[in-house]
């Protein structure tokens, strides 16, 4: 099993900048594999963009791997979307894995000047477009419904070759398909139930075969909201606030939480485990950094040496 964490990205008052550096460096002493960030570009949660926070965490760490999952890539321009991540990925020596998706009907996609009927078509072509500005040609031709690009220059390239890994999100059956024809691994959403995980995963599985990809190269990882308290009411409190403070009163959140005793907490995350899941990206949803931090203490003290 591999175990990420995610990074405090709640700008509710000023930026800790010195509880940021001090979560992220023991995040590395604690021997966590990544540091994972959210993209919320539209909402009540008061999130810090993703991308320009891993670029600082680039420079806080030296091992931590560095994610986002997910970018709603259709909602963005390919090309400056591919400059950004090359950025990160070289400010990171490589360290940098993406998680995308095209985002749900109930988007704003009017917002972006983005054609709701047609936001799957503009994810997959910018994909296809934020690849081809990642590889290793210097100039780029390519011809698509959205996108002319005929010639142009492209540098520099990501530290990653052919470029960073990339995750993708997703429920439904057509969703899983893409991920693993496009895709390098899966991430289940943190807003998704283990149930809902469950079933993905077995989709995924089928898909992997029938596309003929060695599984043994398509990590599958699923992002879990928790709360550690020996107070097992006192922690599903505490995880409903949390999740409010991110979703507002999104349908179903409440489902998705693993909360309780550190006991509680090993028997949700081994549910996880036993329906798929090889890398956990464990989020807690503390309402600073010092909560999130308390949390990560407890996650390495009291939870993962009893998960194996």
């Amino acid at each position: 099993m591999r175990y990420s964490i995610a990074i405090p990205q709640l700008a509710s008052g000023d930026f800790d900048a010195d509880g940021l550096r001090s979560y992220l460096a023991r995040a590395e002493q604690l021997g966590f594999e990544g540091g994972w960030v959210l993209e919320q570009i539209i909402g009540d949660a008061p999130l810090l963009a993703p991308l320009e926070l891993l670029a600082y965490a680039a420079a806080c760490t030296q091992r931590l791997r560095l994610g986002v999952a997910v970018l709603v890539t259709s909602l963005h321009d390919p090309l400056q979307l591919a400059s950004a991540i090359t950025a990160v990925d070289r400010l990171s020596h490589g360290r940098l894995d993406v998680g995308v998706a095209p985002g749900g009907s109930r988007r704003r996609f009017a917002a972006f000047g983005v054609d709701k009927d047609s936001f799957i078509s503009h994810f997959t072509e910018g994909l296809q477009l934020m690849k081809a500005a990642w590889s290793d040609e210097p100039r780029v031709t390519f011809h698509g419904r959205f996108r002319d690009v005929d010639d142009l220059p492209i540098q520099p390239k990501p530290v990653q070759r052919p470029h960073p890994p990339i995750w993708f999100g997703g429920l439904a059956p057509k969703a899983l398909a893409r991920a693993v024809r496009h895709g390098d691994a899966f991430l289940g959403a943190g807003s998704s139930s283990t149930a809902d995980f469950a079933k993905a995963v077995e989709i995924v599985r089928r898909e992997l075969t029938e596309q003929q990809k060695d599984p043994a190269g398509f990590t599958i990882g699923k992002r879990v909201y928790l709360m550690i308290d020996d107070d097992a009411d006192r922690a599903r409190e505490r995880v409903l606030a949390g999740l409010h403070r991110i979703y507002g009163g999104m349908a179903g959140v409440e489902a998705v939480p693993v909360s309780g005793t550190p006991k509680d907490v090993i028997r949700g995350l081994r549910e996880v485990m036993y329906a798929g899941a090889q890398m956990l990206l464990f989020n807690p949803v503390g309402a600073n950094v010092a909560e999130d931090r308390e949390q990560m203490e407890r996650l390495a003290a009291e939870v993962i040496p009893r998960l194996s």
